[in-house]
């Protein structure tokens, strides 16, 4: 009775080990040809071409909810499956090469691997549907997946991109500007409760706003700085409003800052004050006092964007800066736009702090 499973374990892990891509251990079903124009055509062996459809739209979604990213298959003409269909989910990167598998199915039978473990299900509520339900969703989940489907020798898949809501913010550690390298400013951004952005998440934050001069890095190891107004210090006064671009850089030797992403939080920020202020590290003690952390950079502003956290108080944060969100600008509380203030890395001084508590 234990042959079974093993058998099927076997078969589930050879659809995703193998060195070919998107070869499931079977031959495709159809060979390529020229038409009488010279052009390259699509000859089916049996006559009947399998179909697989996603999503043209990306499918939007927030970190720590469920999220379904629909594919479904038929064939043409219309006809019956005639074996057990196989279905393979795998995550890629930019250029569309497979960054990691994600699940695979035999009949209704699936597995899920790393990460997605635990968290990524087959969704079947209709015939010949084999969309993938995510739980739970992470920062790292955002990107493109590859939906196919294999009906004996028949092997066709489409993409489906899944991209979260979020907030992109520029950070440089305490010790100055530009002085991280690619893999440093990686760290520094899951340090802060975030991920380093891609440029389509520095594009979206550019188009709501987004107005900055310093140089970051990004997910794909190039820099770029968005510009709203177009100034002399930033790329000249003639140049029009864009994302600027210093192209891919040496990842290692070549220092800058860092733009990071976060979505929205599972649980609250809450500001504490004492009323002769605090330390940094009594301000840590304080948070942990109330049952909760001393917030990171990543927190504040999530609660910023997706709360409307306003507070006209500076704040110790986790990093050791001072911090405080503006939601509704006001006399005293700076600029006359919404955003988060920043009083640098005090080695001295005494503030209240931001406390951050999972729901």
């Amino acid at each position: 009775m234990l042959l079974l499973p093993l058998l099927l374990k076997a078969t589930l892990l050879r659809m995703v080990n193998s060195y070919h891509p998107f070869y499931n251990g079977f031959y495709y079903n159809h060979v390529m040809n020229d038409d009488d124009n010279g052009n390259e055509k699509v000859v089916d062996f049996n006559g009947v071409r399998l179909v697989v459809e996603t999503s043209k739209d990306p499918i939007y979604s927030f970190s720590g909810v469920n999220v379904t990213l629909p594919c479904h298959y038929h064939h043409e003409p219309e006809s019956e499956a005639k074996h057990k269909i196989r279905i393979k989910w795998s995550k890629l990167r930019d250029d569309y090469t497979k960054e990691q598998d994600v699940l695979v199915a035999i009949g209704k039978t699936y597995m899920a691997f790393g990460d997605f473990q635990g968290r990524a299900h087959l969704h079947r509520a209709g015939q010949r549907e084999a969309s993938l339900l995510i739980s739970d969703v992470r920062l790292q989940d955002d990107g493109k997946y590859r939906c196919e489907v294999i009906d004996g020798l028949e092997d066709a898949s489409d993409v489906v991109e899944l991209r979260l809501r979020g907030i992109v913010f520029p950070y440089q550690p305490p010790r100055g500007q530009y002085s991280l390298n690619f893999h440093e400013a990686e760290r520094v951004c899951q340090e802060q409760g975030s991920l380093i952005a891609t440029f389509h998440q520095l594009f979206q934050a550019w188009s709501e706003g987004l107005d900055w001069c310093n140089a970051g890095w990004l997910a794909d190891g190039t820099v770029h700085y968005p510009i709203r107004l177009p100034r002399k210090p930033c790329g000249g006064v003639h140049l029009a409003p864009g994302i600027r671009s210093y192209g891919p850089r040496h990842r290692h030797l070549h220092r800058f800052d860092v733009f990071c992403f976060s979505s929205r939080l599972r649980g609250e920020v809450f500001y504490l004050e004492h009323p002769t202020r605090m330390t940094l590290e009594e301000a840590k003690q304080a948070c942990q006092d109330a049952g909760a952390e001393i917030a990171k950079v990543g927190h504040l502003y999530s609660a910023w964007k997706f709360h409307g956290l306003d507070r006209c108080d500076a704040g110790w944060l986790a990093d050791g800066s001072v911090r405080y969100p503006i939601a509704k600008p006001r006399p005293n509380c700076g600029p006359t736009e919404p955003g988060v203030r920043s009083f640098g890395f005090p080695s001295k001084g005494r503030f209240g702090v931001f406390c951050y508590k999972e729901r």
